[in-house]
């Protein structure tokens, strides 16, 4: 396996540049990033597609990974509910060395071929649900044991990896693999890697709950009101749906809790 991601920069002698070149270089690298994810899009369009019908049939979402790619997975997943007002089961990040990993990294942890599994049980993983396994390098040991045990047990698999042709690509029934080419810092892929898996993982799960009817025109009907900007957010929102005042649409939605059900009230009255 050629890792991409192992490669050398493409920029040297990076502590003798100025600071406006070090930011320059770095956003060059960056926006190759876009292109990657682009090239790997009917690859993504099957996981996806994959997903959602789990989904649409009562399964969950289950990332697993080490490292950046870990922490990226606990972020998407963290996010569906206060934006899609979906359970917190629904979709679950876990990361290898458990929640402490998310703050500081526990050592060696993503060698553990077995651990990945055990902390899946806690969940009762099952063939109704999908197992997406992220790793820059495409060969974390902890990602490829889930994803080998899931395979055993009939539960779709799928990854987002970083390097052509690796293990996990292998291994995953639905792979996704964007390279995006050698790091500006050599190695250190919590830059172009990790980019390209958020944004992947952004296109992932917001297909995912559009397909599921959590956006109304282009709208999150029903997310969480955990602040005032989000408030105001929803009240303008019923405001726009209903021509209703501002007086009326904060009253429907402190009543209803969701912008989805303020404005189904409110044409309930209408018929």
């Amino acid at each position: 396996m050629q890792r991409i991601t192992e490669q050398d920069s493409n920029h040297q002698n990076l502590e003798h540049m100025s600071v406006l070149d070090i930011l320059q270089n770095i956003n060059k690298e960056d926006k190759t990033v876009a292109f990657a994810v682009e090239k790997a899009i009917p690859q993504i369009e099957k996981l996806t597609t994959a997903i959602a019908q789990k989904m649409s049939k009562g399964g969950r979402l289950f990332y697993i990974g080490a490292g950046t790619s870990g922490r990226l997975g606990v972020v998407d997943a963290s996010e569906c509910p206060p934006t899609f007002g979906v359970p917190f089961d629904w979709v679950v990040g876990i990361i290898a060395g458990g929640d402490h990993a998310i703050r500081k990294a526990v050592e060696f942890a993503e060698d553990d071929t077995e651990q990945a599994w055990i902390d899946l049980q806690a969940f009762n993983i099952n063939t109704n649900d999908v197992l997406v396994g992220i790793a820059a390098s495409g060969s974390t040991p902890y990602v490829i044991g889930g994803l080998n045990k899931a395979n055993e047990l009939g539960i779709i698999t799928g990854c987002i990896v970083n390097n052509s042709e690796s293990p996990i690509a292998e291994i995953a029934k639905y792979p996704v693999e964007v390279v995006a080419g050698p790091e500006f810092v050599t190695g250190s892929t919590r830059m172009k890697a990790g980019t390209a898996q958020k944004l992947v993982l952004n296109m992932i799960s917001t297909t995912v709950m559009i397909k599921l009817g959590r956006v109304k025109g282009n709208k999150m009907v029903d997310m969480q009101l955990t602040n005032n900007k989000l408030v105001n957010r929803g009240i303008q929102m019923i405001m726009n749906e209903t021509d209703l005042d501002v007086q009326t649409a904060s009253k429907l939605l402190e009543e209803n809790g969701s912008v989805r059900k303020a404005v189904e009230a409110y044409l309930a009255t209408l018929q």
